[in-house]
């Protein structure tokens, strides 16, 4: 079974600490939805995790063997990410921004071997961008492009997905696709960690909860314990209700008097 275990993480920046003595330990088959404010450090943590920020102090392991020791080809192989806010900068084809998920497999030269392109057909179809295979990703709306880059993301099938804001831009029936894909690879094995704004997707969708709040976490546990008014109050400064459970829940909020 895949781990991946995160011990005493801080980060420092400008004197304060965005990540203060965050440890969790993360395994294969779970959807970890992690939620807090804005500032909170769940950015932060995210990469971290995925071997793109080294903390200041305290380390992340991968079945026990450091991030920091693992050769980058090979660990990108293993994991995906999906950076919050996405840009396309360069006019090429989402077809081509798909592939770019490959690029840890592909060999040095030539072409798209014949045995990765069923991976990318399904990445493709998969996010709803059949549509779109040939358009310049630099035309796309914001939803399109967040779908694309989830596509690059899973194309390369990793065993461990880290996603900053997966549903940041998307429209109600791609954001409940991409949270049902998302369970899916859990459900199959895979481990995926992410960042959730949209707490009633994250109370439907996720199997765990962790909560930051000022750069400590200060609930980790399932949903049903751990997504609660109080949790919601603390971190949020706002009162809610959480109703039902499953597929029927949902996270009403009002602003405090």
């Amino acid at each position: 079974m895949t781990i991946l275990a995160a011990e005493n993480l801080t980060v420092r920046r400008g004197g304060r600490a965005i990540l203060d003595g965050v440890s969790a330990r993360f395994e294969g088959g779970g959807l970890v939805a992690v939620i807090g404010a804005n500032g909170a450090g769940k950015s932060t943590l995210l990469a971290v995790l995925a071997g793109l920020l080294k903390p200041d102090d305290g380390v992340v392991s991968l079945d026990g063997e450091p991030l920091a020791r693992i050769e980058g080809r090979a660990l990108a192989r293993r994991r995906g990410f999906l950076p919050q806010s996405p840009r396309a900068e360069w006019p090429i084809s989402v077809e081509r921004l798909v592939m770019l998920g490959l690029t840890p497999s592909l060999p040095a030269f030539g072409d798209l071997p014949a045995e990765l392109k069923p991976s990318l057909d399904r990445a493709i179809a998969d996010c709803d961008l059949e549509a779109h295979r040939d358009q310049p990703v630099t035309t796309l709306s914001g939803g399109e492009l967040a779908r694309a880059m989830l596509a690059r993301a899973l194309v390369g099938e990793p065993e461990i997905l880290i996603a900053d804001e997966p549903m940041a831009g998307l429209d109600p029936r791609h954001a409940l696709d991409s949270m049902t894909r998302l369970r899916g690879l859990a459900l199959a094995g895979r481990m995926v960690i992410a960042s959730v704004h949209d707490l009633t997707l994250a109370a439907r969708f996720a199997g765990r909860i962790i909560a930051l709040h000022q750069g400590r976490v200060v609930a980790d546990g399932a949903v049903r314990e751990t997504l609660t008014p109080d949790l919601l109050r603390l971190i949020f400064a706002v009162e809610a209700q959480v109703r039902g459970e499953g597929q029927g829940a949902y996270v009403d909020f009002a602003a405090p008097a």
